[in-house]
């Protein structure tokens, strides 16, 4: 692993306690490093011709087409406004799992994603924005471009509470609701709610002519289910424990975790959502390279 590289590593990370000094240590690695932002910066786009009228600015004549028609016509932009990228972090009872190998849980996790996209945003000029949520909406962070935005954005994550359960269709919706200018909505979460509700809701954003990212942060117990003896299940977001043999569940876990996440893949990519997968034991050197390819590949 590179001197840069390591400053991605969850284990790395998860050696250093403050939030605020992990995201400065992840933001030394993206700036010795080379990654694209999946954003597009403002720009201002040629777009038409239109005759030359009295009082018009001079500055704007396009002095090549008078050279071949004798006639004075202004040039006339289009104006793409900075982009907005709202990030959407899940703070509730269920990202508090970490697995033995992570390194961080998927909250600590989901906020170095969130932190390191904003950082992009932000270094290119656009604006960024943060929600916090559970089962609704409780911390918020409106736009800014600012190079203080970043501060402010690890105040709000660390002020979230951790004990809520999920409702991720409910706060989709008001995320719909609040938004009054489109944007790219970044929803980081671990997902582990009703996949219908949470498409019905999607659609919704899609509507209102957003951009939607779903970046579904699990962790690899989640998937791989590696138990293999007596063992205490402790439920989260008020489930009840449960004490069983692994073995005997663990064929019936792992088709049904597999089920779950190709549902949401399919759901998502169906209403043109970006759906990215990522597990906690993932270094962010290799989850943020791809996650920005992918957007790339999609010409945005």
């Amino acid at each position: 692993m590179s001197t840069s590289q390591k400053y991605f590593d969850p284990e790395t990370l998860a050696r250093i306690r403050p939030l605020g000094l992990r995201a400065r240590t992840l933001v030394e690695g993206l700036v010795s490093g080379s990654h694209r932002s999946p954003l597009r910066g403002h720009s201002i786009e040629f777009a038409q011709h239109r005759e030359y009228v009295p009082g018009d600015d001079l500055r704007q004549v396009d002095w090549k087409v008078y050279a071949r028609s004798d006639k004075y016509y202004l040039k006339q932009y289009e104006d793409e406004t900075s982009l907005i990228a709202y990030l959407l972090v899940d703070h509730s009872e269920s990202m508090l799992y970490c697995g033995q190998p992570s390194g961080l849980n998927k909250l600590q996790y989901a906020q170095l994603l969130a932190y390191s996209l904003a950082y992009l945003v932000v270094e290119q000029q656009d604006y960024a924005a943060l929600m916090t949520f559970s089962d609704a909406i409780d911390g918020w962070l409106p736009p800014s471009g600012s190079p203080t935005q970043l501060e402010d954005m690890i105040g709000v994550m660390e002020q979230a509470s951790n004990n809520q359960r999920t409702d991720l269709a409910q706060v989709i919706e008001q995320v719909t609701q609040r938004l009054s200018r489109r944007g790219l909505v970044i929803l980081i979460s671990d997902m582990l709610d009703d996949i219908d509700r949470m498409l019905r809701a999607m659609r919704l954003l899609k509507f209102a002519g957003h951009d939607v990212l779903v970046m579904h942060v699990l962790d690899r117990d989640e998937v791989e289910f590696p138990f293999d003896t007596m063992t205490r299940f402790e439920g989260l977001e008020k489930l009840p424990q449960v004490v069983t043999d692994p073995l005997l569940i663990a064929g019936a876990y792992r088709k049904a975790i597999s089920e779950f996440c190709q549902a949401l893949e399919v759901g998502c990519r169906k209403m043109d959502v970006d759906y990215f997968r990522v597990l906690t034991t993932e270094s962010l050197a290799v989850a943020l390279p791809k996650l920005l390819a992918s957007r790339s590949a999609r010409g945005f």
